[in-house]
């Protein structure tokens, strides 16, 4: 789920109101974590459409089955289903999941709210977008989301998505280098694409790129 800095940095919204809110909530293990944010309406991590480099990447590639864990309000579910590929969002908070379901309208059944490594999909998926998830999960799941991703897809399969560099431990969003994201995926996965992004968010900008990691 695409998801707050380690400082809390406000929204606009939220900048205009004279700050973050007031969070009761501080272990992004759990779900009451990030409910809490988007019941605040506190989503600075939210781009509120579809990023440059994931619309580019869909264009050049052939439509597929496509899940997207930690789908916070789903903006690139409904563009895929509405450019006729096969979709599925998931994300682990009820709140994130009505928010969703609440803009995609008619395509509000794409989303279901589930445990990403204890989901099942209802299709083999062959492109799995990450989109601030791996920065959105404490240090210590990090090998739990590379077995995962790895399980869930088949060889050629595609691992593509934006990826979070930065050399601090605070978080979310938990920054990882470089090195340690190849160690982690390297096994499972080859680099095939790997690209600076030039219309980040504030969260992210400067810090982030496009990566695609096929399945070995």
């Amino acid at each position: 789920m695409n998801k707050p800095s380690s400082s809390e940095r406000p929204s606009s919204a939220s900048s205009a109101a004279g700050g973050a809110p007031t969070f009761s909530t501080r272990d992004p293990n759990t779900a009451a974590f990030w409910d809490e944010r988007f019941r605040k309406g506190f989503t600075p991590w939210d781009q509120a459409g579809v990023p440059a480099a994931f619309a580019a990447f869909a264009a050049r590639t052939a439509p597929r089955p496509v899940l997207i864990p930690g789908c916070g309000s789903a903006h690139e579910a409904r563009w895929l289903a509405q450019a006729g590929w096969s979709v599925r969002a998931i994300d682990f908070s009820a709140d994130a999941v009505a928010a969703a379901r609440a803009q995609l309208g008619a395509d509000a059944a794409l989303v279901e709210q589930a445990d990403f490594f204890t989901y099942r999909p209802p299709f083999v998926p062959a492109w799995v977008y990450e989109r601030a998830f791996l920065c959105a999960l404490p240090p210590a799941r990090r090998a739990d989301y590379a077995a995962r991703m790895a399980e869930l897809l088949e060889p050629g399969g595609v691992l593509a998505g934006f990826f979070f560099f930065d050399d601090t431990p605070k978080g979310p969003p938990f920054g990882i280098a470089r090195a340690a994201l190849d160690a982690l995926l390297g096994p499972s996965f080859e680099l095939i694409e790997d690209e600076p992004v030039a219309d980040s968010i504030p969260v992210f900008a400067g810090r982030e790129r496009w990566m695609s990691w096929r399945r070995r």
